[in-house]
């Protein structure tokens, strides 16, 4: 038996707003410490890696390992039924391992709907992210990272992100011109939502597809918060906090610059 109880189920619209378009089918997988989801792209350049711990729920129960492959366009047409202030319950019966159930509470619980969704069957190993020591860390506003990858997406379809010693730069090109946007590191403002810090151990210079990171950046209802982590010869690591209680991060390879 696997059932948890969600009491702000605005989180897991969140979540799923986040995932679905990068990963159309997801396998959520549950033991007695937390849920964990992971999925790439169709094109295999991109990686979703989602963690979510028990302790986010205020009812959590998971006698045995199971993996739920949900079709996230079924699961969101589920989730649009609920308001965000709504509790929603996940359940999975052991005598019934194809399919799982949502219940919709509202906060005052004049109402309750149930519903079914089909499971799918989902062929996927977990892939193994080794450990890795990041030339730069920057941690800025997610609302402002999105508004930067919406912007630069007018320009062109690819973004050159630069760290140097103070500031990070932002920059596209295409047939309309070319745009440029530098922050500063302003660790020292009194919101941090407003903040931005760059931790450099030595410079990088890479090229990305705007179109993932826009993706990535529907995660920004999550977090005030978003950290970015950039090596020459890694993928860069774009990560939300879900609060105390967990993460998302998304993985994407650099584009290669083809030489002059």
């Amino acid at each position: 038996m696997f059932e948890a109880r969600l009491q702000q189920g605005g989180l897991l619209k969140k979540i799923l707003e986040a995932v679905r378009e990068l990963v159309s089918d997801g396998l959520w997988d549950c033991d007695g410490s937390a849920i964990t989801l992971q999925g790439m792209d169709s094109s295999h350049v991109a990686l979703v890696e989602m963690y979510l711990r028990a302790e986010a729920f205020d009812h959590y129960r998971c006698d045995r390992n199971v993996s739920l492959g949900m079709n996230h366009a079924h699961l969101s047409k589920i989730l649009k039924c609920a308001n965000n202030d709504d509790i929603i319950t996940l359940k999975a019966a052991d005598q019934d391992p194809d399919t799982c159930s949502l219940i919709l509470e509202s906060k005052g619980g004049e109402k309750t709907s149930d519903f079914v969704v089909n499971l799918v069957r989902i062929d996927a190993d977990q892939l193994g992210i080794p450990e890795t020591e990041y030339s730069a860390h920057i941690k800025m506003s997610a609302g402002e990272f999105q508004r930067i990858c919406r912007d630069l997406s007018q320009f062109g379809d690819a973004v050159q992100i630069s760290c140097s010693k103070q500031e990070v730069k932002f920059s596209s090109t295409g047939e309309t011109g070319a745009a440029n946007i530098t922050l500063s590191h302003s660790a020292t403002v009194d919101k941090e939502e407003e903040s931005v810090t760059v931790d450099l151990k030595e410079p990088v210079d890479l090229t990305f597809a705007l179109r993932f990171l826009n993706l990535f950046s529907k995660a920004s209802p999550i977090s005030e918060m978003v950290t970015l982590s950039l090596s020459q010869d890694a993928p860069l690591v774009v990560e939300y906090k879900i609060g105390d209680s967990g993460h998302i991060r998304y993985f994407l390879a650099p584009k290669i610059q083809e030489d002059e």
